[in-house]
């Protein structure tokens, strides 16, 4: 097991011997893997294999029970979720977490809270400081919104849009943090093909702005087209990973995963 206080590894996300029990429920087992700069992951496996839990260890809204999350050299196990997030860390969920009662543009507000300065006394005096970066705020939020196509939609109440242009909202709030990685959580979900197509470009145009992407999803069309990385899990642990063919040719994927004999 990775000691915290162990010398960093110079890779860019560096996965080493995380494990997480939840009482006698081991969800990951000594999982030992690395998401390289400027490429496409994945993480796949079955129901239930762990693949969120990593999400949430990773970005800081679990602990793990062993083993450490190393970015960019440091470590950020212990850290929560607002100091992973500024250390460049973005992510969206299975389900879109979005405010009932908010605006689209509001709610992409929110992911610029972790770099804004103004503190509540500010705020609530309306100070010229609070009023500039709420200013510059409201724009970059419409800049993102445009990024993922969504900027005629800014005035929108957002839990009242459909379900795929909901998760079009979280990329555009987890790309408002000026993340280094974005990991999406089952981002092609409830998408038809003409959706998943548009989003497969939205991938290739978030990796082309210098942001890598770590993905589960359950579309395998989608997985084994996009990424250039795959990372299989089952029960908790690593059983495999390499290239898409690599990985499709695994015989213990075949049997956990593929449905092979």
């Amino acid at each position: 097991m990775n000691r915290p206080d162990e010398p960093a590894s110079p890779g860019f996300l560096s996965i080493q011997g995380i494990g997480k029990n939840f009482g006698g429920l081991r969800a990951l087992a000594d999982v030992n893997t690395e998401v390289s700069r400027g490429v496409i992951t994945a993480l796949i496996g079955p129901n239930g294999s762990g693949k969120t839990t990593m999400f949430n260890v990773i970005s800081g809204l679990l602990p793990p029970s062993q083993g450490r999350i190393v970015f960019e050299g440091q470590v950020l196990t212990g850290l929560p979720a607002t100091k992973v997030v500024r250390r460049g860390v973005g992510r969206t969920f299975q389900v879109p977490l979005l405010l009932d009662g908010l605006t689209v543009l509001e709610n992409v507000m929110l992911g610029l809270f972790s770099r804004t300065k103004s503190d509540f006394l500010r705020v609530g005096l309306h100070s010229p400081f609070a009023r500039r970066e709420e200013k510059q705020a409201r724009q970059e939020a419409m800049d993102r919104l445009e990024f993922v196509g969504l900027a005629e939609k800014a005035g929108a109440m957002a839990t009242e849009l459909p379900f795929g242009q909901q998760r079009l909202i979280e990329i555009a709030r987890a790309m408002a943090v000026r993340p280094k990685i974005v990991m999406l959580d089952e981002p092609a979900a409830g998408f038809d093909r003409s959706e998943t197509d548009d989003l497969v470009r939205l991938f290739q145009k978030i990796l082309a702005s210098g942001v890598t992407l770590f993905l589960v999803d359950h579309d395998m069309n989608v997985i084994m087209n996009v990424a250039e990385h795959v990372i299989v899990l089952n029960y908790g642990a690593k059983i495999a990973e390499g290239s898409p063919a690599e990985v499709q040719r695994d015989p213990e994927v075949l049997a956990a995963y593929l449905g092979g004999d």
